[in-house]
Parts: structure tokens; sequence; C-alpha cells
């Protein structure tokens, strides 16, 4: 497949579209980038580095994170996870309060913010230097020690982070959040606010892509088990309540972000990432998903 011919195809196709979506700007930071920037990445499992645009530039990944921070929790609880967070689809918005009343703090899965704050929760109590700790994780199986958190989207997040406030201290009054608030925030916070460059987040997205190896080391990091599963979680809660849509029209396991990344899979053959900022009303980069769109369309091949 010569991926970067598709991929200039898509690139024609989608330069004359016209501009549709609103960056987050609901988190100060996110307001301040290009409205119109855009790249994308796609590495094979021969090896192979194909890209459009500003693929080289540093975005928040935002909730894209969370797939690395459920990860890091699986690989050290397993199964046992479970019992705290689901794993269906929501059908809300990401930071919808309602379900975790009903079903009595229990979040519906973790890619949601509720869910991602109950794994942060978890990852508080196992590692020793949670930040410092998270971040390592992320430079291990990315291969590149130059990825770093974007401390002033940490602080903006902090300050209007009411909702996520809210949604802990719920979570707290049934008995799901372990410790202390603060310091479960402080470590969402600062997970959604890592920085990386599409090359960067396919890269690292190969993790998946190669059934839970590490490609550069070799390292099993996640069983089969975990690694199908993951991917499953992908495939049916990546995307907020538009993960049907999604599968629809794209066909990949993936996970989106609102700073406008979106990173999939083609489980034993390629990760891809996108990044647009402008935001449909689901919070889902428009730009991002039609590129994925036209890249299953266009090469014929979805998991389906």
């Amino acid at each position: 497949m010569n991926y970067q011919q598709v991929l200039d195809e898509i690139w024609q196709e989608v330069a004359s579209l016209p501009p549709e979506g609103e960056v987050a700007s609901y988190i100060p930071e996110l307001a301040k980038v290009n409205p119109n920037a855009f790249g994308a990445h796609l590495c094979d499992v021969s090896g192979g580095h194909y890209a459009i645009g500003e693929s080289e530039k540093k975005f928040s990944i935002q909730s894209i994170s969370k797939v690395f921070s459920l990860t890091l929790a699986i690989s050290l609880a397993g199964d046992p996870i479970w019992k705290r967070v689901g794993v269906e689809p929501s059908g809300d918005p990401f930071n919808s309060m309602i379900q975790l009343e009903f079903e009595q703090g229990i979040p519906r899965n973790p890619l949601i913010n509720a869910g991602a704050l109950v794994i942060c929760d978890y990852l508080i109590g196992q590692l020793k230097d949670p930040k410092a700790d998270y971040l390592r994780f992320i430079q291990k199986i990315a291969g590149d020690d130059t990825i770093s958190y974007n401390y002033s989207v940490a602080a903006s997040e902090k300050q209007w982070g009411h909702r996520n406030a809210a949604m802990a201290n719920l979570m707290k009054a049934f008995g799901n959040i372990h410790h202390d608030i603060e310091k479960v925030l402080d470590l969402y916070f600062h997970i959604c606010a890592i920085e990386m460059s599409c090359r960067q987040l396919a890269k690292t997205f190969l993790l998946y892509t190669f059934h839970g190896k590490v490609p550069h080391t070799g390292e099993q990091l996640l069983t089969l088990s975990q690694a199908k599963r993951l991917n499953a979680i992908m495939q049916t809660c990546g995307f907020y309540d538009e993960a049907g849509e999604f599968s629809f029209r794209v066909g990949l396991p993936g996970k989106s972000g609102v700073g406008g990344g979106i990173a999939a899979i083609h489980p034993g053959e390629y990760s891809v990432a996108v990044w647009s900022p402008r935001l449909n009303p689901k919070g889902n980069s428009f730009l991002g998903m039609k590129v994925l769109e036209l890249l299953t369309t266009k090469t014929g091949r979805s998991i389906f």
C-alpha cells in the first residue's frame, strides 16, 4: 500500500473544505491554538513513516492520554481494575455526571472523564511519584524522552476544572475515589496536558497495533488478552457519545481529544494520528474524522 500517495490525495481533498467547528475555548490555553492547524502521520508495521501537514508540531493530546493511563493501570493491576470502572459506551457527553449518580459512582468506561479520574486514583496508590512515573512510562513506549507536560495547559485545566472536581467528589462519596481529591485531580490535569506531535503519537500507538508489544524494544507490555480488550474499549468508547458514528464512518479503534487530536490503529498494519483543532459539537476533530474516513475508504480496509 502506498500510504504516502493516499495521504497526499486526502490532503488535496480536505484542503478545499470550508472551515467547520470551533476550538475548545472552555480551556483557555487551548483557545490560543491556531484553529486552522493540521497535520497527520502514519506508521506502518514495516517501519515506514508517512506524513502530511504539520506532523511534527506538538499539541495537547488531552483525552488521548487516557489510553496510556489505562494501559499503565492494566499492566499493573490486570482484571481487578474492572471492579471500579465499567467497559460500556456512555451514550452521554464525556463530562456528564448523570450516570455517576444512577450507577453509584462507578464510571461507565475508563475513557470518559469520570473513568479516567478513577484510573488516576488507582495509579496514585501504585506509583511512588505518579506524575514523573507516568511521564517516564509514555516516554518508554514512545521511545522518546523529549515528550513532556505542558504546564500552562495543566494550570489552565485546574483553574477551570470545576466539573471534574465535582465528579471526583461524587465518586469519593460513593467510595470509588480512595486518595486525596486534590492529588487525583492534579494527576488527571497533567495527564491531559501531555504534548506530542502526530509523529510521536502515531509511533506510541504502535503498541496497540502490535497487540501490546513495544515494537522498538520487543517488550510484551500487555498480554494478548489485555491488548484485545483495550483495543475493544477504544472501538466502543474512544469518541465519547460519537463512538458509533466513528465506527460507522471509519471502522478503526481509536481515541480523540479536545485538543483536536485523534489516534487510531489498524491492528497488525498501522497506527495513525491526525491533528486539527476545530471540534464538532461532540468534542471530536471535525477534519480529523473526515481524514480517517477517507483513509479507510481509499485503502479499502478497516477492521470490518
